[in-house]
């Protein structure tokens, strides 16, 4: 029986990884990393469990909600996360501050500060390949990149080498794991959840931090006044 493309997309849970590659295979993965990295609205977006999850389906004799082809998968998701960067910093070039002056996403605020950090502890090529591995963060610094006139030649360099490393390093451990583990698809749900929550330590961390931070500021200007 034929399946309704437009029934597909509206049912599809677009938090959801399994759900996402169920209904839009391989070019789910490079339309949601494209707006994962490139569209400050695609903060909230499953990158690092889609990836890993793709790999895990992309294993022969997998028996989860569909099997994707490991080329296909590995392209998409390169090509996704690149041109999504790519864009977000011309983004940022025309106006990036403007647009996250205008979002009251408190969670999209604290990864600016966070990617600003980034920038300003490590340098632009450092953090640029960072930011790929925090989630939120690696939304918002390219096109924070581009309105901090972050020379286009330093961002494209790091920004390729920091995407293909974390988009093939995921694919390739969901994969590696899936081929490793007998009918590792039975457990696809608690191991996405584990990668959800691993891929969450950083940016938990990193806000109370901040916090710590900012306490401990607050703490001395009392004494000092």
């Amino acid at each position: 029986m034929a399946v309704d493309p437009l029934a597909a997309a509206q049912a599809v849970n677009v938090l959801d990884a399994g759900s996402l590659l169920s209904a839009f295979g391989a070019l789910g993965v490079a339309v949601v990393l494209f707006a994962e990295t490139g569209l400050l609205v695609g903060f909230f977006l499953p990158g690092d469990s889609l990836l890993f999850t793709a790999g895990l389906l992309c294993v022969g004799g997998s028996h989860g909600p569909v099997h994707l082809s490991l080329p296909q998968v590995l392209a998409a998701a390169v090509v996704g996360a690149l041109a999504g960067a790519q864009t977000g910093y011309w983004i940022g070039r025309r106006g990036g501050r403007a647009l996250l002056a205008r979002s009251r996403s408190k969670k999209l605020h604290e990864g600016a500060a966070r990617a600003e950090e980034l920038l300003e502890k490590y340098g632009h090529a450092r953090a640029i390949v960072l930011a790929r591995f925090v989630p939120v963060v690696r939304t918002v610094l390219n096109p924070l990149a581009g309105a901090l006139d972050v020379p286009a030649r330093v961002f494209t360099v790091w920004q390729v080498i920091g995407g293909a490393v974390w988009t093939v390093g995921l694919v390739l451990a969901g994969y590696a794991l899936g081929s490793s583990v007998p009918n590792v698809d039975r457990y696809l749900l608690p191991i996405v959840a584990l990668v959800v929550i691993v891929s969450l330590i950083p940016l938990a961390l990193e806000v109370w931090r901040s916090r710590a931070r900012a306490r401990d500021r607050r703490t001395a200007e009392e004494h000092s006044s």
